[in-house]
């Protein structure tokens, strides 16, 4: 009996120095994928949502902007034209 204790405690030892082990492996292996990743990543040369949201807001106003000046163009067209239609 003190024979199969012993062996349970040497296989309980080994399977706790294995988790151990493959805790430690996987964490490596996570960490050279995220490594990897990353790299990949950055060789793609993907703005950041910083940017996105900055060149958005530009985009937003340069559209408004655009709004605003076609309908002064328009106005300006119509009091050249002493308020008679379209011209073309």
């Amino acid at each position: 009996m003190q024979t199969d204790n012993r062996l349970l405690d040497d296989l309980s030892r080994i399977a706790t120095g294995a988790l151990g082990t493959l805790q430690g492996v996987k964490g490596e292996v996570e960490q050279a994928f995220r490594q990897r990743l990353e790299r990949a990543l950055a060789d793609m040369e993907l703005v950041s949502r910083e940017e996105f949201e900055a060149v958005k807001a530009m985009a937003q106003a340069a559209r408004e902007e655009n709004i605003r000046l076609s309908e002064r163009l328009a106005l300006l067209e119509s009091r050249q034209n002493g308020g008679v239609g379209d011209p073309a």
